[in-house]
């Protein structure tokens, strides 16, 4: 079985209303590519993974007018796709939903949002004092993550917990003073969303339940200036320590110091400085009992990955579809 996780930038501009796919001259959310172009560069990306199941960050958007899985299955249905079948979680006001296009015949899934007394539900309010002033600090998710069931058609049932925390980015702020109390307030939150998570996965973990954590935590060991403020970084958090730490290899090579050639899932222009920026961001976590399963963790990098590199038409489609790139694991399962 193959899982995948992708963050696709702007998939919501590249559907109407009614869901349907606009394969246009028309210009994408992305910069100087046109919906045709994303499309289709998606459509090719989607075929060549030929995933089982894909863990959809920043999939369309649903709303008073506008729905996820039909705008996921007119897509799915535009490239003949397997993963056909979408399952959607608690839906936010940020037109970037988390979603599983999955292969029905594969697996069934189901929704189911846990809860407990070391952490609430994801649509709820987390209460923590991170900064050790007798206060505490209340969190939300702007992106509640999505809490899956996975059954295979061999009756191994996986939890699935999609996740997409909030960026660090201080937006709308403006001079070194005001940057560096938004900075340090967004890592303050993020870091909160982490605990939060991974308390979520002590429980199920304690359940004897198999877990995989998958998507964009818009973090990784030694990623900004401000982690030393806290000590650890949120993929630090979740990976967790001990016989009950999740396992991804890439997060892995990441941690073992930044002189290390390190991997990266994302590549953002910076025009002010001219330049491309690389960035590991994406992540698949595994529970221990899964790691005898794993059999190959790997990201569709267009110039890392050499049967990409090697693919001149999947390259480029990987470079048009997102600023991210896919990441899947394979499991023997």
């Amino acid at each position: 079985m193959r899982l995948a996780t992708y963050n696709v930038e702007w998939f919501d501009d590249l559907f109407s209303n009614r869901g349907e796919l606009l394969m246009d001259d028309h210009w994408s959310g992305r910069r100087d590519i046109t919906r045709g172009e994303q499309a289709e560069a998606l459509g090719m990306v989607f075929t060549a993974m030929d995933a089982d199941a894909v863990m959809i960050i920043e999939a369309p958007d649903t709303g008073t007018r506008r729905d996820t899985r039909r705008a996921l299955q007119s897509f799915a249905q535009a490239f003949h796709l397997r993963a056909r079948e979408v399952l959607v979680g608690f839906v936010n006001e940020t037109q970037q939903e988390i979603a599983l296009l999955y292969d029905p015949d594969k697996m069934s899934v189901r929704h189911v949002p846990g809860e407990g007394p070391r952490a609430p539900r994801f649509d709820g309010e987390f209460r923590i004092d991170l900064d050790i002033d007798a206060t505490e600090d209340l969190v939300v998710f702007s992106k509640p993550p999505l809490e899956v069931e996975l059954t295979t058609a061999a009756g191994k049932v996986i939890r699935l917990i999609g996740a997409h925390l909030k960026s660090k980015a201080p937006h709308g702020v403006r001079g070194h003073d005001q940057i560096m109390r938004a900075s340090i307030a967004n890592r303050r939150k993020q870091l909160a969303q982490a605990i939060w998570l991974r308390r979520r996965v002590d429980t199920l973990l304690d359940e004897g339940e198999s877990v995989i954590v998958l998507g964009d935590l818009n973090d990784g060991p030694g990623l900004d200036e401000y982690e030393s403020l806290f000590g650890r970084s949120s993929v630090e958090i979740i990976l967790g320590k001990g016989d009950t730490a999740l396992y991804d290899p890439h997060a892995a090579q990441a941690l073992r110091g930044r002189l290390t050639p390190q991997p990266s899932t994302a590549r953002f222009y910076i025009e002010p400085e001219k330049r491309y920026l690389q960035a590991l961001l994406d992540y698949v976590m595994v529970s221990r009992d899964l790691r005898a399963a794993a059999r190959e963790w790997r990201i569709w990098h267009p110039f890392e990955d050499a049967h990409c590199w090697q693919t001149p038409e999947l390259c480029k489609a990987l470079l048009t579809a997102s600023d991210h790139f896919p990441v899947t694991l394979d499991l023997a399962v």
